[in-house]
Order: C-alpha cells, then structure tokens, then sequence
C-alpha cells in the first residue's frame, strides 16, 4: 500500500531527473561537436594560406590536425546517438511503468489476471532494462577508450587532399581577371628630345623634271 502511495511518485522523479540529465549531457555534446566542426573548417584555410606560400609540410600538418578533429566529431556523433537510444529507452520504460499502472486500477474482473501475470511482467521488462543498460555501459567504455588516430594516418591520402587544395587555388588565381599594364613611357637620356630626320637633297633628275611639269601646267 504504502508502496503504492509513495514509490509512484518517487519513481517518476527519478525518470524525469535521468532525462533532464540526459538532455543537459545531449546538448553539451552538440555544442563540442560544433566548435569541433569550426576547427576542422580553420584548418583546411590554414592549409590553403600554406599551399599559396609553398610551405607543403606546414599544410599538411593542418590536415593531420583536421583528420583528428574529424575523428572527434564522429565519435562525438556516436555519442549522442547513443544517448537519445538511452532516452528513448527511458521514455519507453516510463510508459511501461504508467501502463502497468494502469492496469492496477482497472476492473475488478481483471484483478486475477493482473495476479498471475503483472508481477512477472514487471520483472521481464526490468531484466531487460537492465540488459540494455550493461550493453550501454560495455558500448560506453568501448567507444571512450584513447586510440592512436594520428599514427594511422595515410600519406598518399594527405598527399592526395593537399594536391587537390593546390588545384583548387591555381583555379582560383586563373579564373581572377588579368590587369593589363599601362604602357611604359620611352624615355630619352640627358633629357634631349629625339631629332627629326634631315630632310634629304633632291637631286639633278628630279630638279629637271620638276620644272618640265611647271611648263607643262603653265
């Protein structure tokens, strides 16, 4: 009886307190994952502003450094999934429990029913929510344990990506609209200014035939 009056209510303030925690823990993993997101974007800028200088081994250090953030986030992801299965499973319990309830308080016709049968389905659905919690904790473990990451890395593959990032920016500088230079102006040494040529001297033939056209016009 007294079971009855005051576990219901006790039970669903512990359900509420788990989930309110479970969103809190939620939320802050989505905001790691965002600044995680931000850092992996500087470094593939970084690496861009080192491929433009010719600096190779700095711009893929910031790849490395962006492989490693990348790895955080997906297992930041695995997280939160993990914790909105918790949740759900937690929701679901709760509306088992509510349900069982329910049940409880039905019609006196169902009382012998809910004798046989209640208390051994309560004990089911707890042994399975026990089941899942340890598989969650096992999963939990499993996915915090440190690994090597950046001793994995692939050579060839970074050597690919920063390849890819050269391409990307000679595209970039031939796509720009070329300047065209102005002209630049001759100069003249000293400050003299060019000499015309000398107009040449005309010769007997030519004298000769311009005075024959002078009598022709006359």
């Amino acid at each position: 009886m007294f079971n009855r009056l005051f576990g219901k209510p006790k039970q669903e303030a512990n359900a509420l307190a788990t989930l309110e925690k479970l969103s809190e823990t939620l939320e802050m993993l989505e905001k790691k994952e965002n600044v995680l997101v931000k850092k992996a974007a500087a470094e593939v800028e970084r690496a861009k502003e080192f491929t433009r200088g010719k600096n190779k081994r700095a711009a893929i250090q910031c790849l490395k450094r962006k492989r490693l953030y990348e790895q955080q986030i997906e297992q930041l992801g695995n997280f939160q999934l993990r914790i909105h299965d918790q949740m759900i499973m937690l929701e679901g319990a709760k509306a088992t429990t509510e349900t069982v309830d329910a049940l409880r308080t039905g019609a006196s016709a169902m009382k012998a029913m809910q004798k046989a049968t209640n208390i051994d389905d309560v004990d089911k659905t707890m042994d399975e929510i026990n089941e899942q919690t340890e598989n969650m904790k096992q999963i939990q473990e499993a996915l915090s344990a440190p690994i090597g990451a950046a001793a994995d890395f692939d050579e060839d593959e970074l050597e690919a990506e920063l390849e890819d990032l050269e391409s990307a920016e000679l595209e970039e500088q031939l796509l720009q609209p070329a300047s065209t230079a102005p002209a630049a102006p001759v100069s003249v040494p000293g400050g003299r200014v060019p000499a015309r040529p000398a107009p040449q001297k005309r010769t007997a033939e030519e004298d000769e035939l311009a005075a024959l056209q002078a009598e022709m016009a006359l």
